[in-house]
C-alpha cells in the first residue's frame, strides 16, 4: 500500500525527524513538503532528505495567500500525491495515534472496512508545564490531554482525513476532502469516523458551516485518535508565536490558543507503544551524516530565536502570563461561571 502524507512547514526543523521516523513506523511510504520563508534549516534538511529518496521537496507556491490551501491546490495534480493509494494530510505537530495491531494505517484501512476515507477526531495534548525545549520525542513528553470526548465547552471536534485513491475528490481540504457535487447515490464514498462508522450526512456535504470540520467526537475513537501536540514546550510556544502560522499569514498566538490547549486534567499514555520504533527509525535517519548536521542546525537555530525573544520585554511578559493562566478554556470558564449564577 502506497501511503503519501502531505504537509505544510516553517520553520520546524527541530520536529521534522521525529515526525518523518513516526509516519514511516505507521506505514506512509511517500512525503510531499511544502515549505516557505524558513529561516531554521528547514528548507535545507528537507532538501537534504530528498536527495536520500525520503521525502519530496517544493516550495510552497502561494504567492501573499492562504499557504496550506495553495499548495494542497498543487499537490492535487503532483506525482507522488496521483500514485498513491491514500493521501495523509497533516500538520508536523499532528500523530495518527493507532490502537488496532500494531499500529499502522493498513490495519486501520481494515478495521474500518477499507472505506473511501477516514475522518480521525483530534485530541489536544497539554503543555504539562514543560517549560525548557528538549531535542527529544514530544510523543514522549506531553502526556496529558482534556478528557477527549469534550474540547473546552464542544462535544463536536476536528478532525484530519485520511483519503483513499478513488475517492470523488473536488478539491483537498486542510482538514476534509470536498466531494464532487450531484454524484449519482451509487458513487457516493462509503466515509467513516475512527470507529469505523458513517460520520454523519451534514458533515459528509459540507451542509452546516459550523461543522465543516468537525463532528461529535463520542465513540469515534475505537480504532484511532490523531494526537495534536499543538503547543508542546513553553519555550517552542513562543519560538512558534514568533513564527506566526504556517497556515495564514501574520497570524499570532495569544494566550487564547493556549488555554484552549492546555487542559491537561487526562493523561494518555497509549501512543508511547510506538516508542521503540520511533526512536530505531529516528536513529536510521540520522546516521546520514549530513540530515544528522542539519537536524542539530535547526535545533541550534530553535534556541537561538528563544534566547532573541527572551532579550524582548514583550516576550518576557508573555511567557510569565502563560506560565500563570488557568488550565481551562475561556468558553469553559465561561459556562461555569453562567452555571454557578
Amino acid at each position: 500500500m502506497r501511503i503519501t502524507a502531505v504537509t505544510c512547514v516553517k520553520n520546524e526543523g527541530p520536529f521534522l525527524i521525529e515526525w518523518i521516523a513516526f509516519n514511516r513506523v505507521i506505514g506512509v511510504t511517500d512525503f510531499l513538503f511544502y515549505s516557505n520563508d524558513c529561516t531554521d534549516a528547514t528548507d535545507r534538511l528537507l532538501d537534504a532528505l530528498e536527495t536520500c529518496g525520503i521525502v519530496t521537496h517544493l516550495p510552497n507556491p502561494a504567492k501573499g495567500r492562504n499557504y496550506q490551501m495553495e499548495a494542497l491546490k498543487d499537490a492535487k495534480k503532483q506525482e507522488v500525491v496521483l500514485n498513491s493509494d491514500w493521501v495523509w494530510i497533516a500538520d508536523v505537530d499532528e500523530f495518527l495515534n493507532i490502537h488496532v495491531g500494531k499500529g499502522t494505517i493498513p490495519e486501520l484501512v481494515e478495521a474500518c472496512g477499507d472505506p473511501h476515507a477516514i475522518s480521525l477526531t483530534f485530541q489536544f495534548f497539554a503543555n504539562c508545564d514543560i517549560e525548557t525545549y528538549e531535542d527529544r520525542p514530544v510523543i514522549e513528553q506531553f502526556t496529558r490531554s482534556h478528557n477527549p470526548d469534550i474540547w473546552c465547552d464542544q462535544t463536536a471536534q476536528e478532525v484530519k482525513t485520511l483519503i483513499r485513491h478513488d475517492f470523488p475528490v473536488k478539491y483537498y481540504g486542510a482538514h476534509r476532502p470536498f466531494m464532487r457535487e450531484n454524484l449519482p447515490k451509487a458513487s457516493r464514498p462509503v466515509w467513516t469516523d475512527g470507529s469505523g462508522r458513517d460520520v454523519p450526512w451534514k458533515y459528509r456535504v459540507a451542509a452546516n458551516k459550523r461543522r465543516i470540520r468537525k463532528f461529535p467526537a463520542g465513540g469515534a475513537r475505537e480504532f484511532a485518535t490523531l494526537n495534536h501536540y499543538a503547543l508542546r514546550s513553553l519555550d517552542s510556544y513562543l519560538v512558534k508565536n514568533d513564527r506566526g502560522d504556517v497556515n495564514r499569514e501574520h497570524r499570532s498566538f495569544d494566550d487564547t490558543y493556549w488555554r484552549e490547549r492546555n487542559d491537561d486534567a487526562w493523561e494518555d499514555l497509549s501512543i508511547h507503544r510506538y516508542l521503540p520504533r520511533l526512536k530505531a527509525e529516528m536513529d536510521r535517519l540520522l546516521a546520514d551524516d549530513e540530515i544528522r548536521a542539519l537536524h542539530d542546525a535547526a535545533v541550534a537555530a530553535h534556541r537561538d530565536t528563544l534566547d532573541r525573544l527572551m532579550k524582548e520585554k514583550d516576550y518576557r511578559a508573555l511567557r510569565e502570563g502563560l506560565r500563570s493562566c488557568p488550565k481551562i478554556s475561556p468558553a469553559e470558564l465561561a459556562l461555569r461561571e453562567l452555571i454557578e449564577t
